[in-house]
C-alpha cells in the first residue's frame, strides 16, 4: 500500500503551512471579496520529501517571513537575500489567469525567480481590510481617539463572518464625540502613516475662503478605506473621506456633495500597517508553534510615486 504522503503527492513546506494557518487565523479568507480579489497562497513551495520525489535539489526551509505591500523585483531579490521562505504580499501579484509563464513579463520573472528558490507567496488583501482590528480599523485609530468615537463597517462582507469576527466589513465610518479641526485629523493621519510631509486634500470652499479657513474647519465624522476607496465610500454621509487615491471626477463629486477628501497615495494608506500591526501579530501567532520563527518587513517596498520639487531639479544634459 502506498504511504499517505505519497498518495497526497508533494506538499508545501511545514513552515509555509504554518504561515498560511497563522494568516488564516488572523485574517480569515472568508472575509476577502472573492467577487474580484485573488487571495490565498498564490505560489506554493515543495517540502523535502517532495523535492526528493521530483528529483529536485534540496533547499533549506528558513523560518523567515518577509512582509511587503507589493511584490516588486527589488522585494523579490530582498526575499532571496534575507533568506525568506515565505513572502506575505498584501497585494496579490497574480490577479488574472495566466496563459503562459515566461521571462517576457516582469511579474512572471518574479514568479519564476521565487519558484526556483522554493519561496512561497501568500496574499491576504481584502481579508486584512475587512477583519475587525485590521487595516481600516487601524486607519480609524490614526485619526481618532477610540475612547471618544464610535465606528462601524461601511459595507458588510458578502457572507456572514466566522465566529469571533462579527462586525467585519469593508471601510469604516467613524463618528467623533466632539468636532475636531480638519488640520488635526490630517496631522494625525500623516504622522501615523510614517511621517508623511504631504497629503492631498480636496475641499468644498467658497471663492473667498483662504486655505487657513479650510484647514481650521471642524468635522464630526469621517469614513476611511485603504487603497482606492471610492466604490466603498461614495455613499457615506460624512464630513471627510480618507483613502489612498481617488480619481479627479470622484473627488470633484465628493466636494460638490460637501465632503472633504484626503488622499495619501494608494500604498501609503496601507504600508505602515505591516510594521505596526501585522508583523507583531503574525510573529506572536507563529511563535506559539515555533519559537524560532521570525517576521521581517521589507525595506525595499515603496510607493511608486514620489513628490518632486521642480525648483530643485538639476539642469538637464545639454548636447
Amino acid at each position: 500500500m502506498a504511504s499517505t504522503t505519497a498518495a497526497e503527492g508533494p506538499q508545501n513546506t511545514p513552515f509555509t503551512r504554518m504561515v498560511v494557518g497563522a494568516m488564516k487565523s488572523l485574517y480569515p479568507e472568508e472575509l476577502a471579496d472573492r467577487a474580484w480579489d485573488n487571495t490565498g497562497l498564490l505560489l506554493g513551495n515543495i517540502d523535502s520529501n517532495g523535492q526528493k520525489t521530483l528529483g529536485l535539489d534540496a533547499t533549506p526551509d528558513h523560518k523567515t517571513v518577509l512582509l511587503t505591500n507589493d511584490l516588486s523585483p527589488r522585494v523579490a531579490q530582498e526575499a532571496v537575500e534575507r533568506k525568506a521562505s515565505v513572502v506575505v504580499s498584501y497585494h496579490p501579484f497574480i490577479f488574472r489567469g495566466l496563459k503562459s509563464i515566461n521571462l517576457a513579463d516582469p511579474q512572471q520573472q518574479i514568479l519564476l525567480q521565487l519558484a526556483q528558490r522554493n519561496i512561497a507567496v501568500y496574499c491576504p488583501h481584502t481579508a486584512v481590510d475587512a477583519v475587525p482590528g485590521g487595516l481600516n480599523d487601524w486607519l480609524v485609530d490614526l485619526i481618532s481617539d477610540p475612547a471618544s468615537s464610535t465606528r462601524s463597517a461601511v459595507q458588510p462582507t458578502p457572507s456572514a463572518p466566522p465566529a469571533g469576527f462579527e462586525g467585519a466589513g469593508y471601510g469604516r465610518k467613524v463618528e467623533f464625540a466632539q468636532a475636531v479641526p480638519l488640520a488635526d485629523l490630517v496631522r494625525r493621519l500623516a504622522e501615523g502613516l510614517g511621517g508623511l510631509k504631504h497629503v492631498m486634500v480636496a475641499a468644498p470652499k467658497q471663492k473667498q475662503d483662504p486655505p487657513a479657513a479650510v484647514s481650521a474647519r471642524k468635522v464630526r465624522s469621517a469614513a476611511v478605506c485603504a487603497g482606492s476607496g471610492w466604490d466603498v465610500l461614495k455613499s457615506c454621509d460624512v464630513d471627510v473621506l480618507v483613502t489612498g487615491e481617488m480619481t479627479h471626477h470622484n473627488a470633484l463629486r465628493a466636494t460638490m456633495e460637501g465632503k472633504v477628501v484626503v488622499t495619501v497615495f494608494h500604498s501609503n494608506s496601507e504600508r505602515a500597517y505591516l510594521r505596526q500591526r501585522m508583523q507583531p501579530a503574525l510573529e506572536a501567532e507563529l511563535r506559539k508553534a515555533d519559537a524560532g520563527a521570525q517576521v521581517l518587513v521589507s525595506t525595499e517596498d515603496a510607493d511608486p510615486f514620489e513628490i518632486w520639487d521642480v525648483e530643485t531639479l538639476g539642469a538637464g544634459a545639454t548636447s
